[in-house]
């Protein structure tokens, strides 16, 4: 008998029209001035997200409405052409390389597009869809860990490349919890971790500027200047917020002193202008939203649509995490944006489709 459709989740509905809210007021007021300085015109970053925001509302709304099975059907040509989008930055003429990053495709700064973000989740479907399938295989070494771990390695190798670290731990730690979710062996776990961290540690390594960031994140003071430059700054902004703010729009690390400020760093002049206040209504924000998408997890009525909210709803939590912790200085620096606050169309747009899949699995939930 077919599924009774419930009314999609309304609490989540209503917690990411709220992030988005707060995601357009700070684009706008973030990069006012950097704007002003590279475009005479301080509305440019706010108009571009806006455009971003509306399409990508309505693709949620769309999404929302098709059945979350089909997605199951079309896993393994989403996970295909993710890895193609990805080897296409390697193409020369093709991807776009900006700070020594090359993490886009497109024509100009009108159309970009980031393919990890496609890859993030086109992984998250995929391993849904092969975990679903081998449920009865998922505590075995081979079936369980070692072949779902191959299609991950393919994905974060070729993010690693452009080099983007940030984005896939994202997708790897995404990755973990969906096979913790699905009843892999917590010894075969404990060996991934392991494994994660070391290869987190040597990718460290490898590269210099890596090194130079962790470094920086242990002491920023011991360079002021150059590596400890961003936590330096990002810190004066969320300290000088205070409880309530120096108030919207009347932050003063925007004028060019904290880099990234409308993207990697949006959130410390968030907590420079609303203060400890703003910045905590925004983790509670996340925090619900974590509530309610892993609800929809625990009540979806088979497993792809367990496994898919799962997955859905740690992809975003995670990079939230990632981004915050990097902010406040309890992490190293690294090029991850901040989920429906940061500007970027790529990540806004995927991040409100993968909500829509989100929604439409709430249609179904057993109560």
């Amino acid at each position: 008998m077919k599924k009774q459709r419930r009314a999609p989740d309304f609490i989540l509905f209503l917690v990411i029209l709220l992030l988005l809210t707060v995601g357009i007021v700070m684009v706008y007021s973030s990069s006012y001035v950097y704007a002003q300085v590279n475009y005479a015109d301080g509305a440019h970053y706010f108009k571009r997200q806006l455009v971003w925001a509306l399409l990508g509302i309505a693709g949620m709304i769309v999404v929302m409405k098709i059945d979350y099975k089909i997605y199951k059907k079309w896993a393994n040509l989403f996970f295909g052409l993710a890895v193609l989008l990805l080897l296409l930055l390697f193409v020369p003429g093709v991807g776009i390389t900006i700070k020594d990053a090359t993490r886009w495709i497109g024509i100009g700064e009108l159309l970009t597009i980031q393919p990890s973000e496609i890859a993030k989740l086109a992984m998250v479907i995929f391993l849904a869809k092969y975990l679903s399938e081998r449920h009865n295989q998922v505590k075995k070494l081979v079936q369980g860990i070692f072949i779902p771990m191959v299609f991950l390695g393919i994905v974060c190798l070729l993010i690693l490349k452009q080099p983007d670290l940030g984005t896939t731990v994202t997708i790897a730690g995404t990755a973990f919890l969906m096979l913790l979710a699905a009843g892999a062996q917590f010894s075969h776990l404990s060996c991934l971790a392991l494994l994660g961290g070391g290869l987190v540690g040597l990718a460290i390594c490898m590269e210099p500027y890596r090194m130079r960031r962790l470094m920086a994140f242990r002491n920023p003071w011991a360079d002021p200047l150059k590596t400890g430059f961003q936590t330096i700054q990002s810190l004066l902004a969320v300290g000088s917020g205070g409880i309530f703010g120096v108030g919207l729009g009347q932050g003063r690390q925007k004028f060019l002193y904290l880099p990234e400020q409308h993207t990697d760093f949006i959130f410390a002049v968030l907590a420079e202008e609303l203060g400890f206040i703003g910045a905590t209504f925004v983790l509670l924000l996340f925090l619900v939203f974590l509530w309610r998408g892993l609800k929809i997890a625990l009540k979806a009525p088979d497993l792809f649509g367990a496994l898919l909210a799962t997955g859905l709803t740690m992809m975003v939590v995670l990079q939230a995490v990632i981004n915050i912790g990097v902010v406040t200085g309890s992490m190293p620096v690294t090029g991850i944006t901040l989920p429906f606050i940061s500007y970027g169309g790529s990540s806004l747009t995927l991040n409100l489709l993968g909500i829509g899949i989100l929604l439409n699995i709430s249609h179904y939930v057993e109560e």
